[in-house]
């Protein structure tokens, strides 16, 4: 059953303006990141002040380690972001019901794996990635806390993820914001006041993820809608649990490679001391910013991509791509020629020591120009995975972005040069978009992975029409309404079964979809028994 459901806080992109609505879904989360890296940032600033030079190479330097050990299960949440979206556009409220409880169970799960492995390969790794001896015990201290935590930030970006899926990027922006400001209140008392180091800024950041998705999960719970979500309900529904997987775990997996290219890199960059660590931690710190842009129309490009090819609309998505891709360039390259221009004052917010500053103005002077590359890779790589496509993007960065990373480096290990370190980045950057740029216009790939979609769908419901309709389908139905009856109350099951025959029997005859109209006409609901 189709049902075009929303509520003022969803916003359905298979209508209306495209450049507006994709700047309006953008602009939440643009702001959400921004207070998030803002956060980020005047954690690393107090750290380093109050801290000293050793803390500030222990913080700023652990995001390469933590999305290694994050990014596989941030990558399940995208995968689940796509098949709610493309579920969402297609008005199936029951698939995407079971989507939702299905990553929410999903999100539980990898949590609880992933403070168990976090906490047993952080001290590893941290060591293999040769840490200095004087730093090592500080990572130490911050890993073994912020891994206890984080089933607030694998819910958090479950829950989010769901929201922008369906269209709602302000909520996400609201969480964000409190949970920064709580943050950066949290850093004071804990580090300032309590004196508790490192390992109370990371106190500080697991307790604000936490209320973030706390307060995600209640906006979820009060929901008017399909993508309300019940705690009795969570379970693991195996054909939506396949399809989160198949989006997922090739998401997951070029997170993983990515993250692993970055540990390599920031191994190359221990080498050269605590310094160096501390301003090219420092300028990773900036760089978050230039990655907003890049990340907001990403996630749009995304759902957009998802909601219209639900919708079966190749166009529109088409349309919504290019002007995504676009945008996301333009503005990635002017927030990178500011933090070329003015990247020593930047890094001395987080350090004055003036070698400090020269490691990293120097990164950001070789890399700052060539923000679009980057951008440009993200948003096609965003258009596969809403496309419902995301091999491409995973084999991509398998090749540019890790082995010929790594292989860069080990090649010119004997030099031990930090211009090289540096280097590498813009270098991966073009051949990654030089192979996007030549596979989206050769290839016409959203525009087949559309059609192969929509056309993969159609099969789906042509069977399904066929089978309801024969005789011999009975023992079929009879294994449906059983499934139905163990999810379902049977009282609610009986009545529900006769208004669908109805409803069935009176769109046949007049043409009606089951909905409601209210709000004098502007939104379109479900009738009340739709909702189960």
């Amino acid at each position: 059953m189709k049902i075009h459901f929303h509520d003022s806080n969803t916003l359905l992109m298979t209508e209306g303006p495209i450049g507006r609505q994709m700047i309006t879904f953008a602009i939440p989360i643009f702001l959400g990141q921004l207070f998030q890296q803002l956060y980020n940032t005047v954690d690393t600033i107090i750290v380093g002040n109050l801290l000293g030079d050793h803390a500030l190479s222990a913080v700023a330097s652990s995001g390469n380690l933590i999305m290694l050990l994050v990014g596989f299960f941030n990558g399940m949440s995208m995968g689940a972001s796509v098949v709610i979206s493309q579920a969402f556009g297609a008005g199936k409220q029951k698939e995407l019901t079971r989507t939702i409880h299905t990553s929410i169970a999903l999100g539980l799960v990898l949590s609880v794996m992933l403070a168990l492995l976090g906490r047993w390969l952080s001290p590893i790794i941290l060591v293999w990635m040769q840490t200095p001896p004087e730093v090592l015990p500080l990572s130490n201290s911050y890993f073994e806390v912020y891994f206890t935590g984080i089933i607030g930030l694998v819910l958090y970006n479950i829950f989010s993820a769901i929201l922008r899926a369906v269209g709602d990027s302000k909520h996400p922006l609201y969480f964000l914001m409190i949970s920064s400001g709580l943050n950066v209140v949290l850093d004071l008392v804990f580090i300032a006041v309590f004196h508790w180091g490192v390992a109370g800024a990371a106190i500080a950041t697991v307790i604000s993820q936490a209320i973030s998705a706390i307060l995600a999960l209640r906006t979820l719970q009060k929901a008017d809608g399909p993508h309300r979500v019940d705690l009795t309900r969570l379970r693991i529904h195996w054909p939506q649990f396949k399809q989160i997987v198949r989006y997922g775990i090739p998401a997951g997996v070029q997170n993983s490679i990515i993250s692993l290219a970055n540990v390599v890199v920031q191994s190359n960059i221990n080498s050269f001391g605590s310094l160096a660590m501390a301003g090219c931690g420092a300028y990773s710190k900036v760089e978050g910013f230039v990655f907003l842009p890049i990340m907001s129309f990403g996630m749009a490009i995304s759902t957009f991509v998802g909601q219209n090819l639900g919708a079966g609309d190749t166009v529109r998505a088409k349309s919504g791509a290019d002007f995504g891709v676009r945008c996301s360039c333009a503005m990635a390259e002017i927030v990178g020629v500011l933090f070329f221009l003015f990247a020593p004052s930047m890094i001395w917010l987080f350090d004055q020591n003036p070698e400090v500053i020269a490691f990293g103005a120097l990164r950001a002077q070789t890399n700052a120009l060539f923000y679009f590359l980057l951008a440009y890779s993200h948003a096609i790589s965003a258009v596969c995975r809403g496309a419902g496509n995301p091999a491409v993007p995973m084999n991509v960065m398998l090749v540019c972005w890790c082995l010929i990373r790594v292989g860069f480096l080990w090649i010119t290990a004997p030099f031990h040069n930090i211009a090289f370190v540096n280097w590498v980045y813009p270098l991966t950057w073009a051949l990654s978009s030089v192979f996007f740029f030549w596979y989206s216009h050769r290839r016409n790939f959203l525009t087949s992975s559309i059609l192969a979609a929509a056309q993969d769908e159609s099969a789906k419901e042509t069977e399904s029409k066929t089978v309801s309709s024969h005789p011999a389908s009975l023992p079929a139905l009879a294994v449906q309404a059983k499934d139905a009856l163990n999810e379902e109350n049977e009282e609610s099951i009986s009545v529900l079964d006769s208004i669908s025959r109805q409803e069935e029997s009176s769109r046949s005859v007049f043409g009606g979809t089951g909905c409601c109209c209210v709000d004098g006409g502007r939104n379109l609901r479900p009738k009340p028994l739709d909702e189960n």
